[in-house]
Formats: structure tokens, C-alpha cells, sequence
């Protein structure tokens, strides 16, 4: 019997996964108190080090979101004994009850000062620092050149809401050609509670870390031998990609988009007139010469688009103007900040250029805020911080052109209601923008989408469009990803479902798990009327025992699992356990197969029955 087959395994086999209640701890830019903490915290760790270690030299040593880090260029490598030493060192330089002192001095006595301690990265350091010149004394032992903020006393530190997380090396001023350091992660709090917390976080985001669950899961590899930095999508990771790149397209079309394929190289010629050349050169990858032509792997897709333009001459009539593209890229990044799919050598953006008239910028703004919610809401974000940055001081573009551009994201963003900070000079120096950042399941910010009006790229490649009167004038151009990158973005998905995908998006949605021999040609026939419509199903031909099916099963977050045994045929019917929902016990085939079509076409997280 049904009831029979789903009681012979254990209830732990089939649990539903772990929800995690969000806990909102301070940010370090957020909260004055925690500043001072972990700005004071990496003054003692540095000073603990120096103790231990005499020979170790200080660079730099700031705080970070969740706590800080100081650099240090020592003869010897730091070990995990060394970091219990040095924790232990700070917890007596706490108990101390140090006071940290601000002073100022002149640019002669903080050259003495250095030079007395035999400090070279102080040297440089100071010499990129303006009058008044302050340091920082901690006790009578100890001191660095600092700007502040500190709290007076080390006895305003708790020894028990810290930790030093790790070792990690690094490069002087991040510069790979200049001196390699040792750099110190560290963690400081308020209360012990928010440390706790905080580890709770840094295991959970463990267990969820897309590169492991991308291995369980079989959806993705980087290969060595093919080179750093470059993505091999998998059977099953490529099932999930086109999923989510049909339901962009769909989106873009819905929202008034049309798509763009450009090529992923272009004349050297190409990057000179767009600036990257000049901008952007440490990030591109060589050239290559073709027919005595130079030609340059594409790090953007904006400057094909803007070609595609100018292909023709253009009426205010037409515009605006949206086109989209998944436009693969390729960029230089550095071995030593490359990490599985957030950051890569190849990835695809999700690039969209929008060309209209000045006055249309507030309204084509808003249709860009309410088509990325939709999108992003789509993948269960929802929260989200929006920056709006304004002109830099090195920028381009009359007065009048960006005042009337960074009104028209202002007013977008109110009539969208959404809260926002605004980064004061924050903009990119050819126009404003928004950027936005989504919340995880754990509560941390991913930096995602952005909203860019550019002023230069449309004067660089003289774009212009005929006018009401007959004169030719330049169109307002509006960069815009969602995603920001395909790579990047399915990183981020991936650890915010900890890889317990929503039914709609799973690779495998439905595993069939005939008990006996005499059910599997039944179980082969739904089968195969799941994939006519559809669904993405498979049976789990091994012959293995229901436990180990199911174990199976629940390994690889198969979302539902239809166990059939000879009760289940003779009904036409199947057990239906489900990762989200649990046991759904004894469920008709024809409604099986009506849930599931809805689930794929109402992109749902569960099957409802």
C-alpha cells in the first residue's frame, strides 16, 4: 500500500530544508560605535603581532563590513598557533585599559618617529597624506599613523566579542609587482550574542557556498587545463541557465525591448574611439592581429551597441529606443581575486542600452525599476538598498544635461517608491546612476543591478538623432544590467536557495522511484508523459532499495520524489514527497501532471495540490 511504502523510511530522510530566520547585525558603515571598535581592534592586533613578532612591519590596517584586517610584511608566515597567540596577546593589551590618544604632529616629527621604528611603509603612507598629520598612541607602547575614529579606552572593548578569522596573503598598495604581505582577518563586536551570530552566519554561508553545491550538484566546473577564470556549465547547470535566460527574454520582450547578438571582437580601432583603451587597458586582454588588423576581445558590449545606432539615421520619432543583449564578455582579472563564479574571466552580461530624449529620461527610468523588480522578485529577492550617486568632481557633460538627468532618476525612484541613499559625487564621471543591492537569505548585500546615463559614449561616436525642428541633437543614453552578470548572479541564487532550487528552476524537478520491477515500465510511461509537457523528469533505474533512492534523491535536492509501488499502479496514482512541503501522500497522476504544468508556467516555488 501506499501508506505502507512512505512509513518504511525514516522521516529524517525526507526533511524539508532548514530555513534560516534573518538577524540584522550593524554594518561598521553603519554604526559609529561598532567603528571605533574594529578601527581600535586592528590597532591592537597590530600591536599584539609587533610584540610577538618584532620583526613584523605594519602597513595598513582598516575596517572592513564585518569587522577588519592590517597587513604586515613578516619574515615568517603566521599559522593558526600564531593567530591563538596573538588573540590571547590582545586580550592582555585589552585588560590593560589602554587609552588610545589622538595626537597631531608636523611631517618632520612623523618622518623621526618613522624612521626611529625602521617602518618604509609607514614612509610611503605618510607621503600621500595632507596636513594636519594625526596618529594614534595606544598606551605608551605603541603607535600609528591614523585618522580615526577610536573608542578612549581599551577597556570599552569586550575580549569576548572577537575573533581573528584568518591569514591571507596579499600585495603591497595591491599592486602584484610590489612587496607580498600577510594580511589578518579579524572580527570584533558589541556583545558576545553578535558574535555568535556573525559565526552562525560565516557556517551558513559555508554550507551554502555555490562552488561546493555546484560540485554536489554536477552544474558547473572551471578547468584548469582551459585556463583560470573561464566557466564550463554542465548538463544540468546549462538546463537551469537557458531557463532563466528564456524567462529574461520574455521579460524584455514584455517590457518593450528588442535583442541585440554582437560579436565578441572588434577592430583595436573600436576600443580607442570608446575610451577603454585609455580607461580600461589593465582590464582587456591582449589583442590578436587579423589580416595585418589588430582586434580586441570585447570586456563591454555598450560600444556595439552604440554602433548599432549609428547604423542609421535616426527621428525623435523612434525613440526611445531599448535593446537588450546577453552579451558575452571577457575581462583580465588578477589570479589572486578570481572565485568561482563571482568573479571570472568570461561571463555573460545581461546589458540593456536605451537611447531617448532627455525629457523621457524619468519615465524610461521607472519602466527600468519596475522590470528589474520583477525580474529579481522573480528569484525570491526582494529586499534591496539603492544608492544614487551623483556628479564626481572629474566629469564631463553641460550643468544643465546632468541636472536634468539626476532629477530624472530622482524623481523615477520616488515615483517608484523605493527609499535610497544618495552617494554625494559617487557617479561615474560620464553621468549619474543608481546601483542596487540585493538582500540574501542570510542578509547579505550583493551588488547587482545598475542604472548608468552616460554622456560620453554618445559624444565619443557623435550619435544623434533629427529633432522636431529639423536640428540634429544627441540622445540620452541609458546603461542598464539586472543580472549584472549571468556568471555572477547564479552564484548568488544558488547560495540563497543553498541549492534548494524552486521547483520551476530545479534541473531535475520530479524523480520517479519505482519500488519493484513489475512498476517500472508504469513509472517509464509517466515518465515520458511529464516530459511532453514539459517537466523535467527522470526514474532512478539502480534498483536500489526505497531508503537509498530516496537518500539519493534528497543528495542531488531533487524537489519532489513520486514513490511507485503496486498500490500506486493499480490507482493510477503516486506517493509525492516534496523537499518543500514534506510528505504529500497518495496524489492521481492526472493531478500530478496539472500541478506540475502550472508550477513550470506560473513559475512556482512548489507543486500545489
Amino acid at each position: 500500500m501506499a501508506v505502507d511504502v512512505l512509513e518504511t523510511v525514516s522521516s529524517a530522510a525526507v526533511t524539508a530544508p532548514a530555513t534560516t530566520e534573518t538577524v540584522v547585525l550593524p554594518k561598521t558603515s553603519e554604526s559609529d560605535a561598532l567603528l571605533r571598535i574594529r578601527h581600535s581592534m586592528s590597532h591592537v592586533m597590530a600591536m599584539a603581532v609587533q610584540k610577538l613578532f618584532p620583526k613584523a612591519q605594519v602597513t595598513i590596517g582598516p575596517w572592513t563590513e564585518t569587522g577588519f584586517y592590517y597587513d604586515f610584511d613578516s619574515p615568517d608566515p603566521f599559522t593558526e598557533a600564531d593567530l591563538k597567540a596573538i588573540r590571547k596577546e590582545m586580550i592582555k593589551i585589552i585588560n590593560r585599559k589602554l587609552p588610545l590618544e589622538r595626537i597631531e604632529v608636523s611631517r618632520t616629527e612623523a618622518e623621526e618617529k618613522i624612521k626611529a621604528q625602521n617602518e618604509p611603509y609607514k614612509l610611503e603612507i605618510l607621503a600621500g597624506i595632507q596636513e594636519p598629520i594625526s596618529l594614534y598612541t595606544l598606551g605608551d607602547d605603541w603607535w600609528d599613523l591614523c585618522a580615526g575614529p577610536h573608542v578612549a579606552n581599551t577597556s570599552e572593548l569586550n575580549p569576548k566579542a572577537f575573533e581573528l578569522e584568518s591569514v591571507a596573503g596579499a600585495y603591497w598598495r595591491g599592486d602584484e609587482t610590489k612587496a607580498q604581505l600577510q594580511r589578518i582577518y579579524g572580527t570584533a563586536w558589541e556583545t558576545p550574542e553578535q558574535l555568535a551570530e556573525h559565526k552562525r552566519r560565516k557556517e551558513e554561508a559555508l554550507r551554502r557556498d555555490h562552488r561546493r553545491i555546484g560540485t554536489d550538484l554536477d552544474l558547473f566546473s572551471i578547468e584548469d587545463e582551459a585556463g583560470a577564470g573561464l566557466v564550463f556549465w554542465h548538463p544540468r547547470g546549462a538546463r537551469m541557465r537557458l531557463l532563466i535566460e528564456e524567462f529574461w527574454r520574455q521579460a524584455h520582450f514584455e517590457g518593450g525591448y528588442e535583442l541585440l547578438y554582437t560579436p565578441h571582437v572588434a577592430d583595436i580601432s573600436l576600443w580607442k574611439t570608446s575610451g577603454h583603451l585609455d580607461f580600461y587597458a589593465e582590464s582587456m586582454f591582449g589583442p590578436m592581429e587579423v589580416d595585418e588588423r589588430e582586434y580586441q576581445l570585447k570586456p563591454m558590449n555598450c560600444p556595439f551597441h552604440v554602433l548599432t545606432y549609428a547604423s542609421k539615421l535616426r527621428s525623435y520619432r523612434e525613440l526611445p529606443i531599448r535593446w537588450a543583449e546577453l552579451g558575452t564578455v571577457y575581462r583580465y582579472e588578477r589570479p589572486g581575486v578570481m572565485h568561482g563564479l563571482m568573479r571570472v574571466r568570461g561571463f555573460t552580461q545581461d546589458d540593456a542600452h536605451v537611447f531617448c530624449l532627455p525629457e523621457q529620461i524619468s519615465d524610461e527610468i521607472l519602466r527600468i525599476l519596475d522590470l528589474t523588480e520583477r525580474i529579481l522578485s522573480t528569484f525570491d529577492f526582494k529586499n534591496y538598498e539603492i544608492n544614487l550617486s551623483t556628479r564626481p568632481e572629474k566629469s564631463i557633460g553641460d550643468d544643465a544635461v546632468w541636472d536634468l538627468a539626476t532629477q530624472g532618476l530622482i524623481e523615477a525612484l520616488n515615483r517608484k517608491g523605493w527609499a535610497y541613499k544618495v552617494d554625494e559625487g559617487g557617479g561615474a564621471f560620464y553621468g549619474p546612476k543608481i546601483d542596487l543591492k540585493i538582500e540574501d537569505a542570510i542578509g547579505r548585500m550583493w551588488q547587482c543591478s545598475t542604472i548608468q546615463l552616460d554622456f560620453n559614449l554618445p559624444e565619443r561616436f557623435e550619435l544623434d538623432y533629427v529633432a522636431a525642428d529639423g536640428s540634429k541633437q544627441r540622445p540620452i543614453m541609458i546603461h542598464r544590467a539586472i543580472f549584472g552578470s549571468l556568471e555572477r548572479f547564479f552564484g548568488i541564487m544558488t547560495e540563497n536557495y543553498a541549492g534548494d532550487f524552486p521547483f520551476w528552476l530545479a534541473p531535475e524537478q520530479i524523480r520517479l522511484l519505482p519500488v519493484t520491477d513489475e512498476v517500472q515500465s508504469y513509472a517509464e510511461t509517466l515518465c515520458d508523459q511529464l516530459k511532453s509537457l514539459g517537466v523535467r523528469a527522470s526514474v532512478d533505474r539502480s534498483g536500489d532499495r526505497l531508503g537509498k533512492l530516496i537518500r539519493t534523491g534528497e543528495k542531488m535536492k531533487i524537489p519532489v520524489m513520486a514513490v511507485i509501488g503496486a498500490k500506486e499502479a493499480e490507482q493510477n496514482a503516486v506517493s509525492l514527497r516534496s523537499r518543500r512541503d514534506g510528505d504529500l501522500g497518495l496524489v492521481a497522476v492526472k493531478d500530478l501532471l496539472a500541478a506540475s504544468q502550472k508550477a513550470n508556467s506560473e513559475r512556482q516555488a512548489g507543486l500545489d495540490l
